[in-house]
């Protein structure tokens, strides 16, 4: 599509507030709203998150919430702005300077998106450097899995969703199953199955064998993103995938609280209790439940998590106690807790509609 040409369009579809609910909904053509859906707080929710000072991976998780939400006019700004900071080694959304080797392909999907959508070769380019230096330049395991840090060997929970949902966007399927394979032959614990969080892999050892909520979440999202995008013909793939995500929500909900939320590693009860873990796994369930490859009992516990999501928004639109930037050691706020809210919404929405 012409660039000028889109955004006449989406100037009809939007508000001069281009971030506004009520301009999401516009958008998918919806005329009455399921009594669970408040868009007055996913307006407040995404005006805070839009706030927000960002890494490259919290770049491209608010893009990936705009892009679930059908906002497209601002995933084409937030991914022009991922190309805008991109590095010359090929990585997005880079301020200054960025430790991550994956992190940076989080925003690697909805600049993906926005180049089919407006055409805008820029960032085909931008889309195409980010592909190469995954698969080409990055610093990885004689395994094959790319390591998560650019400093040092590690192989964290994290990665399962910065780089493998945008491999297989861009059609590399079997990359991104080497990828969600490899990292799960090396974080799975499958006595409590969950995933410990880094091993290092110069070392050979973990670093931090616990099961943070936060790497865990991140690992249930991107299954649930890489299920919706395998293509039918790779059945086998597609199974494997969703019985890793199975296996997850068995070894989350396990340790799931009375009040919907988790503690922040997951298993141990001492560590404070955050917010966000029950979003990313609403989010997946939702997503699931709606694809098909979960059963309708799951939404039970889902919507128990949104409940408990939605009483932890502030006045300002903040989504309070997740676990916390920039040092995400204490419960707080963060752009990926705000962007999860947004997810965990879209899916939400999808499912009703």
């Amino acid at each position: 599509m012409d660039r000028r040409k889109f955004l006449a369009t989406s100037s009809v579809l939007s508000s001069a507030i281009a971030i506004t609910p009520a301009s999401i909904f516009k958008v998918r053509h919806m005329e009455q709203y399921d009594v669970g859906l408040q868009p007055h707080v996913i307006e407040k929710v995404t005006r805070a998150m839009l706030s927000m000072q960002r890494a490259s991976w919290e770049h491209g998780t608010a893009a990936q919430a705009m892009l679930e939400l059908g906002n497209e006019e601002m995933v084409y700004l937030m991914a022009k702005e991922a190309v805008l900071r991109q590095q010359v080694d090929g990585r997005l959304s880079v301020v200054y300077s960025d430790n991550g080797v994956t992190d940076p392909a989080a925003a690697g999907e909805a600049v993906l998106h926005a180049f089919h959508m407006s055409g805008d070769q820029d960032l085909k380019t931008g889309a195409d450097k980010m592909l190469e230096w995954l698969l080409v330049q990055a610093p990885r395991s004689n395994e094959g899995i790319i390591y998560h840090t650019m400093d040092a060997p590690l192989i964290m929970s994290d990665a399962f969703y910065m780089a493998p949902p945008f491999i297989a966007a861009f059609g590399k399927y079997k990359e991104a199953m080497m990828q969600v394979d490899g990292l799960r032959k090396v974080l799975w614990d499958n006595e409590h199955k969950l995933f410990s969080h880094i091993w290092d892999n110069g070392k050979q050892k973990f670093s931090d064998p616990r099961f943070w909520g936060g790497g865990n979440g991140w690992a249930a999202a991107a299954f649930s993103r890489i299920i919706r995008l395998l293509p039918v013909d790779m059945k086998s793939e597609k199974e494997r995938v969703i019985s890793y995500h199975k296996s997850l929500l068995e070894g989350c909900l396990a340790h799931m609280r009375e009040d919907g939320l988790f503690h922040n590693f997951v298993d141990d009860p001492t560590s404070f209790v955050e917010v966000n873990l029950a979003q990313m796994l609403a989010y997946s369930i939702f997503r699931g439940v709606k694809g098909g490859w979960l059963g309708s009992s799951y939404l039970q516990p889902a919507e128990k998590m949104r409940r408990a999501a939605h009483s932890k928004i502030d006045e300002h639109g903040y989504v309070t106690g997740v676990c916390g930037a920039p040092a995400f050691e204490s419960p707080g706020r963060s752009t990926e807790g705000q962007a999860f809210f947004l997810l965990m919404e879209a899916a939400y929405n999808d499912l009703k509609n």
